[in-house]
């Protein structure tokens, strides 16, 4: 069975990092580059959506552990998957010894169901196909406590800020050196979607418009909430 697009595409783009870059600038330049400074902007986006210490937390396409380096300080059940093994394993080396972190390749997370605080996905429905979002959320709604909580990131037309990246898309796709999927959500869209699943939509929130206290993420975000019966 072939491997998904997904796999497929990340595991080649961390392989050209490497080979052009020195570790530690490829395992940043592999999540987007500014490693220590989004890492922490997460953090802060996970705590006003309601991270707090002895949560647990599972951290879905942790990539090379920007986020989990910024929870140090703060006492997690925390759970890092993706789909590369090398930077499962440079996640590994930045973050404190109890955290845990999982080459998981399937569009689900790993772990019992209402058994989860809070699951969060940044950068990582803005490389998938709408249906395999919809499926991580299916499964991310199983593995949820009756009130937790799920934190994404997504690209989406309608902010003009975001409009380069699809235009960089354009260009990369005609010169045929597109290294991953690009995908935009409209946030009526994941209305919908939360509509036909049963979540609640707590907040959607304009990448420049950061409620929390700090510098925007760059992304959209948005916190749902699993209902409580």
């Amino acid at each position: 069975m072939s491997q998904p697009h997904f796999v497929k595409d990340y595991e080649a783009f961390v392989e050209m990092l490497l080979a052009n870059f020195s570790t530690d600038e490829a395992m940043s330049h592999a999540v987007g580059g500014a490693y220590g400074e989004i890492g922490q902007i997460e953090r802060v986006i996970l705590e006003y959506a309601g991270l707090k210490p002895g949560m647990s937390l599972i951290d879905v396409g942790c990539g090379s552990g920007r986020l989990a380096s910024s929870l140090t300080q703060l006492p997690l059940n925390y759970l890092g998957t993706d789909v590369v093994q090398k930077l499962l394993d440079y996640a590994q080396s930045k973050a404190p010894p109890g955290f845990k972190f999982v080459r998981h390749v399937e569009l689900s997370v790993p772990v019992e169901s209402d058994s989860v605080d809070m699951i969060c996905a940044f950068s990582v429905f803005t490389h998938l196909q709408h249906t395999e979002s919809y499926i991580y959320l299916t499964d991310f709604l199983r593995a949820l406590k009756p009130g937790g909580m799920v934190v994404f990131s997504f690209l989406e037309f309608s902010t003009d800020d975001h409009w380069s990246v699809f235009a960089s898309t354009v260009e990369q796709q005609k010169a045929g050196t597109l290294a991953h999927l690009n995908m935009f959500i409209e946030r009526s869209v994941i209305e919908i979607w939360c509509r036909h699943l049963g979540f609640e939509v707590v907040q959607i929130v304009n990448g420049a418009d950061a409620p929390w206290a700090g510098s925007p993420l760059g992304q959209c975000t948005a916190i749902l909430r699993k209902p409580v019966p």
